[in-house]
């Protein structure tokens, strides 16, 4: 099992990076959206290989955290590797966190476009499966974690206006949870610039 490779970007794919190692080209399935790979420069990842009858798929992530929760949702029923990593690319592993932690598989549902039947079979098989995690900030107890239906509906918005989920979603962490949708909205659009 190749579990990491550091080496040189050779080049973007759709959703995947060539990584020349010792000239070598490994081809390694990764979230091209979440981090500006750039040919020519140093990479380290993290890897999974899933062996298939006709191939041999490697799936990269810069963080270990990453790597084990796409190893922890290719446990869940019918999740295989690109679907475990369409999840990640939707949804960050502090939201997979709390979702989890919460059981409340709304917040999966509703902040990364990933379907409730999907969101509740993740929360549903995962329960448990974290405790062993050292969370850091992320606790059973922080009601923080979790964001308030305005907060949630103020992210919808910002992601209808042309904002990534992620920018959406930490913006919107940063406001009030008291405040209502139309006023975390317009605190959020004064702090970061219109796209």
């Amino acid at each position: 099992m190749i579990r990491s490779l550091g080496g040189i970007i050779e080049s973007l794919e759709d959703k995947a990076v060539v990584l020349s190692v010792n000239q070598i080209g490994y081809l390694i399935h990764t979230s091209t959206t979440r981090a500006a790979y750039v040919p020519g420069d140093e990479a380290f990842f993290y890897t999974h290989l899933v062996v298939r009858e006709n191939a041999l798929d490697l799936y990269g992530f810069t963080e270990k955290l990453e790597l084990y929760f796409f190893e922890l949702l290719l446990s869940v029923p019918k999740i295989g590797p690109k679907s475990a990593l369409q999840i990640l690319n939707q949804a960050d592993t502090s939201l997979l966190t709390s979702t989890i932690l919460a059981s409340d598989p709304d917040q999966l549902h509703k902040l990364s476009g990933i379907s409730k039947k999907m969101a509740t079979n993740i929360t549903t098989h995962l329960v448990g499966k974290l405790d062993h995690l050292d969370l850091g900030e992320v606790s059973h107890t922080s009601p923080g974690s979790l964001l308030s239906p305005n907060q949630i509906d103020a992210i919808d918005a910002l992601i209808t206006l042309g904002y990534s989920q992620s920018d959406a979603r930490n913006y919107v962490q940063k406001q009030e949870r008291g405040g209502d949708t139309k006023s975390i909205i317009q605190a959020v659009l004064k702090e970061i610039p219109m796209r």
